[in-house]
């Protein structure tokens, strides 16, 4: 029953995030449209057969269609190639988009994912008026011996205060500039306030095409450091996995394995991962009693063929406030006017973090396995709805970001590949060749359904 909950709050979630992101996006470009004299004679949300068609008071053709993947907005001498008049009448042609100055057509097609940056502007100053913004104090609480921050110079207690010279003042913004450097190779440059010292300095760690090959990853524990430890305390375990035929109990927690102390369940999962069928003399801590088992974590090959040991546990959950304590929490209110410039910079820094990530798939320093389809973002909306409206919104913003930027690349098709040749048009003094832009159209085209392709077949991998 709950599998069959689940699924359905991810479908709804996903129909009403692409709805409202399709809805705006599309917004743009009929409002533009509008101001710049243009008649708009259909108005789509959605592709497919039309579920619901109306006439509205301006004459325009509003259409629901069934798949929320996209719109479009058609307007009166609009042609798949920019260089195409149609056969408009001279009557009409002042209402034509076709006959409209080269400035008016770049305006309408830029409006569209100019709408999306809007939206996401609206929706972090809704955020940060609304809850403000509030995290963990990005202190060390422990660092894995021989990892590269351990050799860094990095101990507990160490508070992080930047990320290659930008300011981190919650666990997140670490994250957010650590990922920045996903498959890159180089240093990374941590600005910290050192438990031991009042003397702050910086530590450089080198990394080798760092996390390239992950799709899920990790840079803080790539790294050896320890953020908020989750006592190793097992909610459950799976049937006749490997933790129920060792002697693993729901309820237990893990004290030792072969002597050595656990910190929490992150180091009890890595030790799980380094041991695949290798006897562990694990103590656990069981009403009060601590007792001694045997576990052998069986193996498990991942999709880059690399293999771990797994034994079929899960953690049991613990609330934020159990975990954290009041000090250790950092929380900023905003005004209404305050608001507005960490709206800004939380646009343009997750913008450029994205455009960043395509350049980097595109030449080949982070998997294309991060590629996400429908499946994977519908799971993802249906999760942050359950977590609370702020985490959801956070979502939408980011997903009206990325919707933005992918529509403003330069293909054929979508809206970059239109403002492309139109730039074109500016220099040359003429139209793009017809011939040229049905080309284009026709690449665009395999490029796109290539990428949502690749999209839907991760989703299916992820999946299995």
């Amino acid at each position: 029953m709950t599998m069959v909950m689940n699924f359905f709050i991810s479908v709804l979630a996903l129909l009403v995030t692409l709805g409202i992101l399709v809805t705006v996006h599309e917004f743009g470009h009929f409002w533009v449209a509008r101001r710049c004299g243009v008649k708009v004679l259909r108005f789509s949300i959605g592709f497919g057969k039309a579920v619901k068609t109306w006439i509205g008071k301006d004459g325009v053709e509003y259409v629901l269609a069934p798949i929320p993947l996209g719109g479009y907005v058609k307007m009166l001498g609009q042609e798949d190639t920019s260089s195409t008049v149609g056969d408009v009448p001279v009557s009409q042609r002042h209402l034509s988009f076709a006959y409209k100055p080269l400035w008016q057509r770049m305006a309408i097609v830029a409006a569209g994912p100019a709408a999306n940056f809007l939206l996401a502007i609206f929706v972090y100053w809704i955020i940060n008026v609304t809850y403000g913004l509030s995290g963990i104090i990005p202190v060390i609480n422990g660092v894995v011996e021989e990892s590269p921050a351990y050799v860094a110079g990095l101990r507990t207690g160490d508070e992080i205060l930047a990320v290659d010279g930008e300011e981190t003042i919650i666990w997140q913004q670490v994250t957010m500039q650590l990922l920045a450097r996903l498959g890159e190779t180089g240093n990374l440059v941590l600005t910290i306030d050192p438990v031991d010292s009042n003397r702050v300095r910086d530590v450089s760690i080198p990394v080798v095409s760092w996390m390239g090959d992950e799709t899920e990853p990790n840079p803080v524990f790539s790294l050896g450091i320890v953020q908020i430890e989750i006592p190793a305390i097992i909610a459950g375990v799976v049937p006749e996995g490997r933790a129920e035929s060792g002697g693993l109990l729901a309820g237990d927690e893990i004290v030792s394995v072969n002597g050595s102390a656990i910190r929490g369940w992150t180091h009890w999962v890595e030790v799980i991962r380094s041991n695949p069928e290798l006897e562990l003399d694990t103590v656990v801590q069981r009403e009060g009693i601590e007792t001694a088992i045997v576990l052998r974590p069986a193996t498990r090959t991942l999709e880059d063929g690399s293999v771990i040991g797994s034994i079929g546990a899960y953690v049991q959950e613990t609330s934020f406030s159990e975990l954290v304590p009041p000090e250790m929490r950092r929380e900023i209110t905003y005004n209404p006017i305050s608001a507005i410039q960490p709206a800004l910079q939380e646009t343009w820094d997750k913008s450029v973090f994205i455009l960043a990530s395509v350049k980097k798939m595109v030449v080949g320093l982070i998997s294309v396995k991060n590629i996400n389809g429908p499946i994977t973002i519908a799971q993802i909306a249906g999760q942050t709805a359950s977590y609370g409206i702020d985490v959801y919104l956070g979502f939408l913003a980011l997903l009206s970001i990325s919707l933005g930027v992918l529509n403003l690349l330069p293909i054929p098709i979508l809206d970059g590949g239109h403002l492309m040749y139109y730039t074109i048009e500016a220099v040359i003094r003429r139209p793009v060749p017809e011939r040229i832009q049905a080309w284009g159209l026709q690449l665009g085209l395999l490029l796109i359904s290539g990428i949502m392709v690749l999209a839907v077949y991760n989703d299916v991998v992820r999946l299995l």
